[in-house]
């Protein structure tokens, strides 16, 4: 039941109350002896009547309304209409007086069948609508016939048994309908629903018999206390009462079914009997009784027709059943042969699944959904130096605990990502993790870990080549626009030196040479032969002078002696200019490409100048000679030396000297190597391929 009527519905209440009340007082205020009665009370159960219906049919369509809650409202405003019709027509004859035009109340029973209906749609289902449909047609005729033998006066005339037919009929439909509805929907609102109509059908048989005996006297007041009170009572038990459309359980349509069978029986045999006893003391022998044992016969023999059918209904629904049971056995006997071929196939996939859990080069964690290790393969265990076996049931983060180096990024493998573990040994293992979700119930996860400590030491290296060949190609960029800067300045000084020295000395010459000339022409010959000597001597300076010239550019003892005799001779004049002890050591054996030769000594050439200008030396040490066919050069001092990682400083300051030489070797596919720090010397090396086909290997 709702919990507390709303306001629309508390003054619907007061007013039924207010109705039910003012028309009993009205009643009994003017008393069944009053010639008026029949008039009063047809119109009071008229309002009655039309209240209820128009209440009924606007409350039924909200949430929980009953099914046939509006065709019984539209009874009842039917019902409304006829008992003011039939009190206006009954008080101007002076009483209730039988007529043959009293058939017409039966289609009253249209909109309570039609209600009836709506019911068992919500209630019952089709074979049981057509089950409770045939029980209900036969006890409404067996009632009805029972009825129809108590009411009817004896000897009556053919209104008065048209009347007391229309009444029984009417009286026993409502009893035999809601009835049935009771018995099957066996809660209170229908029991409260049934008692209703059936002291409706109660007063009307009333009505009917006081109708069909005629004489024009009235009901008695009680059947006007109905008449007003209990359509108002069913008003307001559709309006307050919700209606349960839920459909009858198992056990509920196994009860009723006998239930109401039976008493359709009993009813059906007592009527029969009923009938063929008090036909002659009734007065209803011959072809009343006749039509009425025709009637009640035919509704026994379809009810047992219906049985039957319904029997044969049942035992081919149970044969159909037992062939699909047959049939659903057939399949479970193929379906037990699918599953345990697939059984088969499950543990063969989960061997093979385990194989490969274990053998994979990858380590797999399986956790649940609290974070627990459920198994774990032999490649983690690997990974972080942990059993197995013994892990198992440890929370993740208990086990992160556990494992030896491991950082703290390790606990959130678990969501991905990276991590390491230091071993004891100063190896750093890299870990890169994936999580997958494995839909189960309750849901777990699978932790893929996998060794990148390889793809990180090559990643670390080619960021470091990278980062390398960057530097290089800056300083090689650098080396480009300070060799292009020198190579300008050079040639601008040897332009220099050319047009102050040499070409100033010819030009000399030449004008020395002009005006010998014109001495001698002129007959002065011993003047003309001093201008010559003088010319003669100039010549031979401004000689020396491109001599020097040239030597700057490529010393004539490389060009004439070779590499060994020029380095010597580069050092005893190195050690002359800077009092720095500078030894030679090393022999070559064989002579070498000219470009070689070029090249190792400009490299020494390079560093002797840097010791001189930067190293605060006191030894300088050069080694040369051939090792695998290449030509090693070393020049090591006992400078101040620096560090290396301040050479590219060096060169960006201006200072091209280690570049240069680290740029000329590397250009010749040679190997260029500085080694040095502060106060421990510097020691410079460069290895430069020979090309074997030039070297003449002594006879011995």
């Amino acid at each position: 039941m709702d919990a507390a009527p709303s306001p629309r519905h508390a003054g619907t209440l007061a007013g039924l109350t207010s109705i039910a009340i003012a028309g009993l007082i009205v009643l009994f205020a003017i008393g069944p002896t009053s010639p008026r009665y029949v008039f009063v009370r047809g119109v009071v159960a008229a309002v009655a009547f039309v209240t209820a219906g128009i209440v009924i049919r606007g409350a039924t369509p909200r949430s929980g309304g009953w099914p046939g809650g509006r065709r019984i409202g539209l009874a009842f405003l039917l019902l409304g209409g006829v008992a003011a019709v039939f009190s206006t027509a009954r008080a101007s004859s002076g009483g209730l007086q039988p007529h043959v035009a009293d058939v017409v109340l039966l289609g009253l029973l249209v909109p309570f069948i039609l209600a009836a209906g709506d019911e068992f749609q919500a209630h019952f289902t089709a074979a049981d609508r057509r089950e409770v449909s045939a029980d209900v047609l036969l006890l409404t005729a067996s009632i009805a016939a029972i009825l129809y033998v108590v009411i009817r006066p004896i000897d009556a005339s053919t209104p008065a048994g048209v009347a007391a037919a229309t009444y029984a009929i009417l009286a026993a439909a409502m009893i035999a309908v809601f009835g049935a509805l009771a018995l099957w929907a066996s809660g209170g609102a229908h029991l409260f629903e049934f008692g209703g109509f059936a002291a409706l059908a109660l007063a009307t048989l009333q009505v009917g018999a006081v109708q069909a005996a005629g004489g024009g006297q009235p009901a008695p007041p009680w059947v006007g206390v109905v008449y007003l009170v209990t359509p108002l009572i069913l008003a307001a038990v559709l309006v307050y009462v919700p209606h349960d459309a839920q459909r009858l359980n198992a056990t509920g349509t196994r009860l009723a079914r006998p239930v109401l069978t039976s008493i359709t029986v009993m009813a059906a045999c007592l009527a029969l009997s009923i009938v063929a006893i008090l036909d002659d003391a009734r007065g209803i022998a011959g072809p009343q009784s006749t039509v009425i044992l025709l009637v009640l016969g035919t509704g026994i023999a379809l009810r047992i027709l219906a049985n039957q059918l319904a029997s044969a209904e049942a035992h081919e629904a149970t044969r159909i059943a037992m062939q699909r049971q047959e049939l659903a056995l057939h399949d479970k006997e193929a379906a037990l042969e699918r599953v345990r071929d697939t059984n088969t196939s499950l543990r063969e996939s989960e061997e093979r699944l385990r194989l490969v859990f274990e053998g994979a080069v990858d380590g797999f964690v399986e956790l649940d959904h609290h974070g627990h290790v459920i198994r774990a393969n032999d490649a983690f265990a690997r990974m972080t130096l942990v059993d197995p076996v013994a892990i198992v049931g440890m929370s993740w983060f208990a086990l992160t605990a556990t494992i030896d180096g491991a950082d703290p990024a390790f606990a959130r493998l678990v969501e991905g990502g990276t991590a390491t573990i230091e071993r004891s040994d100063g190896q750093v293992i890299h870990l890169e993790s994936t999580v997958s979700a494995i839909p189960t119930t309750p849901p777990r996860s699978l932790l893929l870990v996998r060794d990148v400590t390889a793809a990180k030491v090559a990643d670390q290296t080619i960021r470091s080549l990278f980062h390398f060949l960057q530097d290089r190609d800056e300083d090689r960029t650098r080396l480009l626009r300070r060799s292009n800067a020198a190579i300008e300045q050079e040639r601008n000084r040897i332009a220099r030196d050319l047009h102050d020295g040499p070409v100033q000395g010819v030009s000399a010459a030449s004008l020395s040479l002009e005006a010998a000339l014109l001495m001698i022409k002129a007959g002065d010959a011993e003047r003309g032969m001093d201008v010559l000597v003088k010319v003669r001597q100039e010549l031979a300076s401004e000689a020396d002078a491109l001599r020097r010239l040239m030597s700057g550019l490529r010393p004539p003892v490389l060009e004439e002696r070779g590499l060994m005799p020029a380095l010597r001779e580069t050092l005893s004049r190195f050690g002359i200019d800077t009092g720095i002890v500078a030894t030679f050591e090393g022999e070559l054996g064989r002579p070498i490409p000219r470009d070689v030769e070029t090249l190792a000594y400009r490299v020494v050439q390079e560093a002797l100048t840097n010791v001189g200008k930067h190293a605060e030396a006191t030894t300088v040490l050069v080694q040369v000679e051939i090792e695998t066919g290449q030509l090693r050069t070393e020049i090591e001092d006992d400078g101040r030396g620096f560090e290396t990682s301040h050479a590219r400083d060096y060169l960006r300051s201006g200072r091209v000297g280690l570049a240069s030489m680290r740029e000329r070797v590397e250009l010749a596919g040679g190997t260029f190597t500085l080694r040095s720090s502060p106060g421990r010397g510097t020691v410079v090396t460069a290895l430069i391929p020979v090309d074997e086909s030039l070297l003449v290997v002594p006879a011995i």
